[in-house]
C-alpha cells in the first residue's frame, strides 16, 4: 500500500530567542497542545473558562501557583529528552519552531522534540516532569497508559504535524532509571472529534467572544475558576433566578444532601450497636484477651489484644531508669489498652 501524501504544517514562528510574554502572545492567536484537555474538560489544572479568558488576553490562572513545577519542566526539557535517546536508541532533535494547521490555522503546535524513526520517519517527544508519588497516573488496572490529558495533547500535535507517533518520556527521580516511557499512535477518528471540539470551542466562545459552559466533572476545579473569574463577591447583588435545566442542579443537590445525612445516621446507629455488640462480647471472654467459635459456616477468633505504655518523657526514660530505678518503678504510670477485633475463616466447600 502506497503511503498516503502529507500535509506539513505552516511554520508560524521560531521560538528561539522569544521571550515569555512573547512566546505567550503567540499561543493566544490559536489552540495549543496543552490547550486541548481544558477544551474537552478532562484537564486537571484549568476548565475551558480559564482557556477562554486566557485566549481572550484576560488570563484568571495565578502564575504563581505551581511555579515551581512549572519551571521544573521547562529546566529539565533538554534532561528528558537525552535520556529518553539513551533508553531507546532513537534519534532526536529539538523543534524550536511553532506550527499551525495546514487545513484549520486556530490549531498551534509548538512540540519539545522530533524523533527520527528506525526507517526514516518522524515521530514527536513530549517531555513531562512529575513526582514519585504521582508515577502510578501512567497505569490503569496494572496496564500502561499516558494520562488522558496528555493524550489530547499527543494527538493535537499529531494532527497539526501531520504524524502518526508520540512518544512520552516522564522523569520522576533523580535517577536515568526513574523514568516512564510510553507512546500512542495516530486515531483518526479521535482526531477528527477532537477538531471539531476545538473549532467549536474557537469560534463559537473565543472569536464571538461567548464564555463556555463548564463540562468538567471535576467541582473542586470549577469553584476555584469561578472564584478565580468572578472575584469577590458583592451582598448587595441581586439574587439570580434559575432556569427549569438550571433547577435540576439545585433538586438534585438537595435529594443527595438527604440521602447523605441518612446514611450519616444509618452509620450513627450502625457504630452504636456495634459498640454495644462489641462490650458483650469481651464480657462473655471474661479475664481472656481472646476467645474463638466454629459453626458449619466456618469459625470466628475473637483478639482483645493488650498493649501498655509508660507514660513517663521519652527522652527522661532509659536514664531514669538506670540511675533510678527505685524512683522509676515508683512514679512510672503502666497503662493498658487492648485492640479489639473478629476474624472470620469461612469453612472450606464439602468435596
Amino acid at each position: 500500500m502506497a503511503e498516503r501524501k502529507r500535509t506539513p504544517p505552516n511554520p508560524v514562528i521560531s521560538t528561539e530567542g522569544l521571550s515569555r510574554e512573547e512566546w505567550l502572545a503567540y499561543r493566544q492567536k490559536g489552540i495549543g497542545g496543552s490547550d486541548a484537555a481544558a477544551v474537552l474538560g478532562i484537564s486537571p489544572f484549568r476548565t475551558g473558562v480559564d482557556l477562554y479568558y486566557d485566549k481572550l488576553g484576560q488570563p484568571v490562572e495565578d502564575d504563581e501557583q505551581n511555579w515551581v513545577a512549572k519551571e521544573m519542566g521547562t529546566v529539565l526539557e533538554d534532561l528528558v529528552a537525552r535520556i529518553f535517546a539513551k533508553k531507546t536508541g532513537l534519534s532526536v532533535c529539538p523543534m524550536p519552531m511553532m506550527f499551525r494547521h495546514a487545513d484549520h490555522p486556530w490549531m498551534l503546535a509548538d512540540v519539545d522534540r522530533l524523533v527520527t524513526m528506525p526507517d526514516g520517519s518522524t515521530a514527536i517527544l513530549e517531555c513531562k516532569t512529575t513526582n514519585y508519588n504521582a508515577r502510578d497516573k501512567w497505569e490503569y488496572d496494572g496496564k500502561p497508559i499516558v494520562p488522558q490529558y496528555y493524550e489530547a495533547q499527543g494527538r493535537h500535535y499529531m494532527a497539526v504535524m501531520d504524524l502518526d507517533r508520540v512518544y512520552f518520556c516522564c522523569l520522576y527521580g533523580n535517577s536515568e532509571d526513574d523514568v516512564i516511557i510510553r507512546s500512542i499512535d495516530r486515531d483518526l477518528n479521535y482526531e477528527a472529534e477532537l477538531i471539531a471540539l476545538e473549532e467549536n470551542f474557537w469560534m463559537n466562545h473565543v472569536q464571538a467572544k461567548a464564555p463556555p459552559p463548564y463540562i468538567e466533572n471535576d467541582g473542586a476545579l470549577i469553584l476555584e475558576s469561578l472564584r478565580r473569574c468572578m472575584g469577590p463577591s458583592y451582598k448587595d447583588a441581586p439574587p439570580a433566578s434559575f432556569t427549569q435545566a438550571q433547577s435540576e442542579n439545585v433538586r438534585r443537590y438537595v435529594e443527595l444532601r438527604e440521602q447523605k445525612g441518612a446514611l450519616s445516621a444509618s452509620v450513627r446507629t450502625l457504630d452504636k450497636e456495634l459498640e454495644q455488640l462489641k462490650a458483650h462480647i469481651v464480657a462473655d471472654m471474661g479475664g481472656s484477651w481472646s476467645a474463638s467459635y466454629e459453626d458449619g459456616s466456618g469459625s470466628y477468633a475473637v483478639t482483645m489484644k493488650p498493649s501498655r505504655r509508660v507514660s513517663i518523657l521519652k527522652d527522661d526514660l532509659s536514664r531514669l531508669r538506670e540511675d533510678h530505678k527505685d524512683i522509676f518503678d515508683q512514679y512510672a504510670t503502666v497503662s493498658e489498652s487492648r485492640t479489639f477485633n473478629v476474624k472470620f475463616t469461612a469453612a472450606e466447600a464439602a468435596a
